[in-house]
């Protein structure tokens, strides 16, 4: 195994705005490359992976114009996002590294097992935020699931546990032959009949948990999961707030933190620091700071 192999999580919609434009997309995807841009002349090979659920919600407003029949589906939109987001950062890191490494886009199909209980309780946020009414009369014309989130509201789809990555062997072929790769921390959700057969479910995968399950089937030595806090703070956005920078693997686990904050990340750094690796959270500017154990709150096994 490369002992330099990092695996870097870059979620868009801790940063954007809630409605995503495509100039917000590219002013943001140009930071992350900024940023990461850094960590591969270090000596370190990398896979960058990137969350998509303003994409993906955009998108399905614009298949709401449609009759329901010929709106395509959840899964459909996040490989339609997959390319879309893709795109954009292969280009800008090109260009970045003027083309001394070879780059691939790959979109990730990602198992899930039909028995989650998410698809009867649909959690996941995805698209822009509305008001209370705006949110109840598009939940009613679309047959839509909504929920609070902060003091707005938004749709609210099924997110399933990640189970595994089909598509490994070819992402541990191209790491082989030193390809940076880049594919979406949530990936597209699929389903394996009994015949082993794959098939298509709709639904949307968390890209911080898809992204720990990616680094340990890899075998990465690190994962970085990038936003722009500059760390984990008990009792965020009180007065006695307290920033964290270093966590054992149990206190990780003991420390509370909201599912729609920086629970997510800390439950998958969590998962990832149990196999052994070192998990980072932090600012994407500070990723190869991060790496190196000199920012952002790392999380050891």
């Amino acid at each position: 195994m490369d002992n330099n192999k990092q695996a870097s999580s870059k979620p868009e919609e801790d940063l954007a705005s809630r409605f995503p434009t495509a100039y917000t997309i590219l002013f943001l995807l140009i930071a992350l490359v900024a940023a990461l841009t850094w960590i591969i002349p270090a000596g370190h090979q990398l896979v960058i992976t990137h969350g998509k659920g303003p994409q993906v919600g955009l998108l399905a407003l614009k298949g709401a114009a449609y009759k329901p029949e010929e709106a395509y589906p959840l899964d459909v939109l996040g490989a339609e996002t997959d390319s879309m987001i893709g795109y954009i950062i292969e280009q800008e890191l090109e260009n970045a590294l003027d083309h001394h490494r070879p780059l691939a886009t790959l979109f990730t199909q990602v198992l899930v097992d039909k028995n989650d209980p998410a698809f009867s309780n649909p959690r996941k946020f995805v698209g822009p935020t509305y008001d209370k009414a705006e949110a109840e009369s598009k939940a009613t014309a679309a047959g839509w699931h909504i929920a609070q989130d902060g003091d707005k509201w938004r749709r609210v789809v099924p997110s399933p546990q990640p189970l595994e990555i089909p598509d490994l062997r070819v992402l541990k072929l191209l790491l082989a032959q030193g390809v940076v790769i880049i594919c979406a921390g949530g990936g597209v959700p699929i389903l394996r009949r009994e015949d082993g057969s794959l098939m298509d479910v709709e639904a949307v995968i968390d890209k911080d948990a898809a992204s720990a399950l990616l680094a340990r089937q890899l075998g990465a030595d690190a994962l970085l999961l990038l936003t722009d806090e500059a760390a984990i703070y008990r009792d965020f956005d009180k007065d006695t707030a307290a920033l964290i920078l270093s966590l054992t693997l149990d206190e990780a686990r003991n420390l509370n933190l909201s599912a729609c904050s920086m629970g997510p990340k800390l439950t998958a750094a969590s998962d990832f620091a149990s196999s052994g690796g070192l998990s980072g959270i932090g600012r994407l500017e500070d990723a190869l700071a991060i790496l190196e154990r000199r920012a952002g709150a790392c999380v050891t096994g």
